[in-house]
């Protein structure tokens, strides 16, 4: 979302200093009426009208290619195990996280083929009397 013009900021604030309501100035301006008062009172606290700068992401805390080296030599490997092989004080959420952002799947290979017989059961199998 994109914050309003330093120039339409500067015209609900005359509008305040004129002495409208707060619900008149919203209404001229076509603004909610808790921005309005939002905007009066950062104008209040920090002296200015500006926008406030956005959060912005935190930076990460570990080496995401290191991540996907460790699983391409354990696949197997939990998140625990990837984690403290790491050296980083973090929650497992935040491997699962980087994990899907390198597009590791849970998935696991098959370590013996299919059965070539088929199911040792069928599917619909009588019940026992």
């Amino acid at each position: 979302m994109k914050a309003y013009s330093i120039d339409l900021r500067e015209r609900v604030i005359a509008a305040c200093d004129a002495g409208q309501q707060t619900r008149e100035v919203a209404k001229t301006f076509k603004v909610s009426p808790a921005w309005v008062r939002r905007l009066k009172q950062h104008r209040r606290e920090r002296g200015d009208i500006v926008p406030r700068n956005g959060g912005g992401s935190r930076g990460r805390k570990f080496d995401r290619e290191r991540l996907a080296a460790l699983v391409r030599e354990d696949p197997d490997a939990t998140l625990v195990q990837l984690r403290d092989r790491l050296g980083v004080n973090v929650t497992t959420w935040s491997i699962c996280k980087a994990l899907r952002e390198l597009q590791f799947t849970f998935k696991k290979s098959r370590s013996t083929p299919p059965s070539r017989t088929g199911r040792t059961s069928p599917n619909a199998a009588p019940s026992g009397k």
